[in-house]
């Protein structure tokens, strides 16, 4: 079975793309919310998270996600802190899933949606990556609208990803997602080309 990754920057609309497929009867494993998810559920997380930045991080046994936010996205070192934290969970976690997708046949790939692939240096684990792409005026008017946040907090959070430009010379296959229509045309063509690729 052939391992894909979706990657695309803030306000990019990578779920939107990752819905597409899903559509098409493409499974999807979301990153981001297994990542919150095991943020709650984890007990090894929980502590280690707690020791770094003590009780604020969780209210009421919930993930405190403002409070993260701000402190992961002003300091590097608190970002790279929690990646190492939760990501090693998250692949492990993937694997399995993998694995069940590969008992359940149902289709001959599955995709992993992953906002910092490039950043994690786990592009090399994928047989092919696609990228969701947007202006830069269109991801920040969406995360505004989405977050209720600034946009300097975005700029901010966008320091740090990587371009898109350092993104799309690294990857298979580019999405522009600014017109819904055009996206869902070339979502269906590349999904077309990777039901053709040969593991």
């Amino acid at each position: 079975m052939l391992i894909v990754g979706l990657t695309g920057g803030i306000g990019s609309g990578k779920s939107t793309v990752a819905k597409m497929f899903s559509r098409l009867g493409v499974p999807i494993y979301y990153s981001d919310n297994e990542a919150k998810a095991l943020m709650l559920r984890s007990k090894i997380i929980k502590r280690k998270l707690l020791l770094r930045f003590g009780s604020e991080v969780y209210i009421n046994d919930e993930l405190n996600k403002p409070f993260l936010a701000n402190l992961i996205f002003t300091n590097k070192d608190n970002l790279n802190y929690v990646n190492s934290v939760v990501h090693p969970k998250v692949h492990q976690h993937f694997k399995r899933w993998v694995k069940k997708q590969i008992k359940l046949k149902q289709s001959k790939y599955l995709i992993q949606e992953n906002a910092i692939l490039f950043e994690n240096g786990s592009n090399v684990l994928f047989d092919k990556i696609i990228t969701v792409t947007a202006p830069l005026d269109i991801k920040i008017k969406r995360v505004v609208s989405r977050d209720n946040t600034t946009e300097k907090q975005i700029l901010s959070r966008m320091k740090n990803q990587w371009s898109d430009k350092e993104k799309t010379k690294k990857s298979d296959y580019i999405v522009e997602n600014i017109n819904i229509k055009q996206t869902e045309n070339t979502v269906a063509k590349i999904h077309k080309q990777l039901l053709q690729t040969k593991v």
